[in-house]
C-alpha cells in the first residue's frame, strides 16, 4: 500500500510502526514540520508553519481552534502540491493533536484516514483543575478546557477510524465519539529492556551506578508539575534523610511540555529545586537533563526504585519501559497509572498529593528491596503480556493498516 504518515514531530509514535511497514514493502512516506530534524530511515517531507499570533481577546475559546486548524491548514495546502505531482496515498495515519489531519480528507477523499486521538480534552474529571496550586479553577476553566476539544472532535469525525493507546484515555472521549476510537498501545521493546546485571550508569561527578546499588530514578521529557516533579522533590528531604547512602538520580529537561510555566519565569524544575534545596544533600541529587536512550535504559537497569506521578492525562512511555525493565515503580493513585499498576501485585501506588506517603513508600522500598522482587517480576510479565512491541502491539498495528486498505 501507499502508506502517508503525518506528525509535526515525526517518527513520534509512529518510531517502530513506518520503517516496519517500509521493510515489508510498502511505500511509506512522512509529513513533519520543518522545525522538527528528527531522524528516520522513512523519506520525510516538512512543510513550514509560521503561526500568527492568535490575539486571545477577539478569538475567546475560539484561539486554539485557530492556532490548530491554521497548522491544518498549511498541511492541506501541501498535500494538495503532493497530490498534484501524482501522489495519492492508499492509507493516511497522523495524529490529530495538532489539527495536521483536519482537512486532509479534502484533498485525498480516496484515501483511508486513521488518526492517533490520544487524549480528549474534557471541562471535568481529567487533568484540568486537577492541582489548584499550578492551575486556574472555575467554571470559566471548565469551558475553556471543553472547548480546546473542538478540533479533536472534528479530526475524529472525518476519520475513518481513530486509536488511542490505553483504555483510560479512550475513555475521555464523548459517547458519541468513542465507538470510533480502538485501544491499541504503542509497544515496548521488551527484549531490549531486559533486566542487565552487567548495567553501568555515570553520573555526572564520576560516580558509577550498578545493579543493587540504592538508587531512585525519576524520568520524564521536563520537570513540571504535570508529572508530579513538585510532589517528589518535597518528599525527597524524609527520604534522603532516611537512606543517607542513596543515590537520586532525575531525568528531564527544563523546558514546559504541559501545563502554565512559572508566573515569575524560569522553569519549573527550579522554582521547586530552589523551595527544597537547603532540606537536601545536593551532592546526592542528580539532574542530568535528556539522556540518550541507551543511557536511560542502563539507568532503569541500575535503578532500586523509580517514582512516577502523573496528573489524570496522558501516559508516559517511560513508565510502561520501567515495568518491563523489572524496576519496581511507584506510581501516583491516577487513572492513567492504575490501568497499568495493581497495587501490591504489579507495583505500589500512592496518591498523588501525599508527600508524607510518598516519603515513606519510597524510603520502604529503597530499604527493602527483596521485599518487592515478586511485584518486579509480576510487572515485566504483565507488559511482556499485553504491551510488548514485537509480539503484540506491532502485529496488531500493522493488521489494523492492512483491514483499513483492504475496506
Amino acid at each position: 500500500m501507499k502508506l502517508l504518515f503525518v506528525h509535526q514531530n515525526f517518527p513520534g509514535q509512529f518510531l517502530h510502526l513506518a520503517p516496519e511497514m517500509q521493510r515489508l514493502g510498502h511505500d511509506v512516506r512522512a509529513i513533519a514540520d520543518a522545525a522538527q530534524k528528527a531522524v528516520s530511515p522513512v523519506p520525510v517531507l516538512r512543510y513550514t508553519f509560521k503561526p500568527e499570533k492568535v490575539e486571545p481577546g477577539p478569538t475567546r475559546l475560539g484561539r486554539n481552534y485557530t492556532a490548530m486548524s491554521d497548522r491544518g491548514v498549511i498541511v492541506a495546502r501541501f498535500a494538495r502540491q503532493m497530490r498534484s505531482q501524482g501522489y495519492v496515498p492508499d492509507v493516511i495515519f497522523g495524529h490529530s493533536g495538532w489539527g495536521e489531519t483536519l482537512f486532509l480528507k479534502e484533498v485525498w477523499p480516496e484515501a483511508k484516514l486513521l488518526v492517533y486521538s490520544e487524549f480528549y480534552y474534557r471541562g471535568r474529571g481529567t487533568d484540568s483543575g486537577f492541582d489548584p496550586e499550578f492551575s486556574a479553577t472555575g467554571f470559566d476553566q471548565v469551558m475553556m478546557t471543553q472547548g480546546r476539544a473542538a478540533y479533536m472532535a472534528q479530526a475524529l469525525a472525518h476519520a475513518d477510524k481513530g486509536i488511542c493507546p490505553t483504555e483510560w484515555q479512550a475513555s475521555t472521549h464523548p459517547p458519541g465519539l468513542r465507538p470510533h476510537v480502538e485501544v491499541l498501545f504503542d509497544g515496548v521493546n521488551c527484549d531490549r529492556l531486559t533486566p542487565n546485571p552487567d548495567a553501568r550508569f555515570a553520573l555526572p561527578n564520576g560516580r558509577i551506578l550498578k545493579p543493587g546499588d540504592e538508587v531512585l530514578t525519576f524520568v520524564n521529557r521536563n520537570l513540571e508539575p504535570y508529572r508530579g516533579y513538585h510532589v517528589f522533590m518535597r518528599a525527597l528531604p524524609d527520604v534522603l534523610a532516611a537512606r543517607p547512602k542513596a543515590q537520586v538520580v532525575i531525568v528531564g529537561g527544563s523546558g514546559l511540555s504541559y501545563g502554565r510555566p512559572p508566573a515569575a519565569g524560569g522553569s519549573w524544575k527550579d522554582v521547586i529545586l530552589d523551595e527544597v534545596k537547603d532540606r537536601i544533600d545536593l551532592g546526592r541529587v542528580h539532574f542530568m537533563g535528556q539522556v540518550p536512550y541507551d543511557q536511560l535504559v542502563d539507568l532503569l537497569h541500575v535503578s532500586r526504585v523509580h517514582a512516577y506521578l502523573t496528573y489524570p492525562f496522558v501516559l508516559s512511555w517511560s513508565m510502561v519501559e520501567t515495568l518491563a525493565a523489572g524496576t519496581l515503580v511507584i506510581g501516583s493513585r491516577t487513572a492513567p497509572v492504575e490501568e497499568m499498576i495493581t497495587h501490591g501485585v504489579t507495583g505500589q501506588l500512592v496518591d498523588f498529593f501525599d508527600i508524607k506517603g510518598w516519603s515513606a513508600a519510597l524510603i520502604d522500598a529503597l530499604a527493602r528491596p527483596e521485599a518487592y522482587l515478586a511485584m518486579r517480576t509480576a510487572a515485566r510479565e504483565m507488559v511482556r503480556r499485553k504491551y510488548d512491541l514485537q509480539s503484540v502491539c506491532l502485529p496488531k498495528q500493522i493488521n489494523l493498516l492492512t483491514q483499513l486498505d483492504r475496506s
